[in-house]
């Protein structure tokens, strides 16, 4: 019986070693940020898009409206992101983000808040582009990892 009890609580002991802290999200947030941020930076490259794309799931939805109205999740919502993104990047000669806010929902999601300012050239037309926005994301978590991602313009 000894043994038994024992060996149950060796058990328990390894298997709670192995257990999953939970997420602090407000640290999350702050990472999430500062990685996005980097890949709009004029000298962003693959290096910092592969980063971001790292905290993201397989199957990641985004929507930014009014841009992309649809919030579908698909098993190559990964994919579609790096594609995308990778077009743009580098186009900045300068960007500057400030963020403004941060708030967090249990352990289900977070929003950022931030301003930004960036000017460039548009890698499509080549023509000179510059813009100021206040921007607010809401993310949605799952197992860890950035599962939506929803952008509002103020």
């Amino acid at each position: 019986m000894k043994l038994l009890l024992t060996l149950g609580l060796a058990l328990v002991t390894a298997f709670s070693a192995y257990a999953e802290k939970p997420l602090d999200l407000k640290a999350f947030a702050q990472q999430y940020y500062k990685t996005m941020s980097a890949t709009q930076a004029p000298n962003a490259g693959t290096k910092e898009l592969e980063a971001y794309l790292a905290l993201l799931t397989d199957d990641i939805g985004n929507q930014h409206i009014p841009y992309q109205p649809d919030d579908s999740r698909t098993p190559d919502g990964k994919k579609q992101m790096r594609k995308g993104m990778s077009f743009y990047l580098g186009a900045h000669t300068l960007f500057e983000s400030t963020l403004l806010n941060t708030f967090v929902f249990n352990d289900t999601g977070f929003a950022i808040r931030y301003k930004n300012f960036a000017k460039g050239i548009h890698p499509q037309s080549k023509q000179p582009i510059e813009y100021t926005s206040t921007m607010m994301e809401v993310i949605e978590i799952e197992n860890g990892k950035v599962a939506m991602i929803r952008k509002y313009h103020e």
